[in-house]
């Protein structure tokens, strides 16, 4: 059964929807995550891979989940986001509009988070956010491009 465009519009919004609230609560709230009370002291680095070298580096001490929480858990984390803002609006299919929403967003993550001095403002976890979103973006377009590759095909057939 075909689910009409409307319906998936409708869809795509809950889900994102969905998925901004888990990310800000991952964020700002989860304990997990280490954002439990507030620290007296702001944190930040503003130098570029200095967190994803120290990671790799320590990668023994800090186990391989650290790691890949790090890394990649910042990128994953963020593609949904490139993922859905081409599928819910009309006019921000680009590329390059969607990784500059990431950046933006994940700006303002970091930013907050350095403010209400939970957790750090982290140029690395920018650039891996930014990273997600234009992954996200991709994902889209190459799903987007086989759907109507398919339905070409299925038209032929008709």
């Amino acid at each position: 059964m075909a689910v009409n465009k409307k319906t998936r519009h409708r869809i795509a919004l809950l889900l994102f929807g969905a998925y901004l609230i888990l990310l800000f609560y991952f964020l700002f709230f989860s304990e997990a995550m280490g954002r439990s009370g507030t620290d007296a002291e702001y944190h930040y680095n503003l130098t570029p891979f200095l967190e994803i070298k120290r990671f790799l580096k320590y990668r023994d001490v800090l186990g391989p989940e650290a790691v890949f929480l790090n890394i990649f858990g910042n990128v994953i984390a963020f593609m949904p986001f490139g993922f859905f803002v081409p599928m819910i609006t009309k006019w921000h299919k680009n590329i390059a509009y969607v990784t500059l929403y990431s950046f933006e967003l994940s700006l303002l993550a970091e930013t907050m988070q350095l403010v209400f001095k939970i957790g750090s403002f982290d140029i690395d976890d920018l650039m891996l956010n930014t990273l997600g979103g234009l992954c996200g973006c991709i994902i889209y377009h190459i799903m987007r491009r086989i759907r109507s590759m398919y339905h070409g095909i299925r038209k032929k057939k008709a």
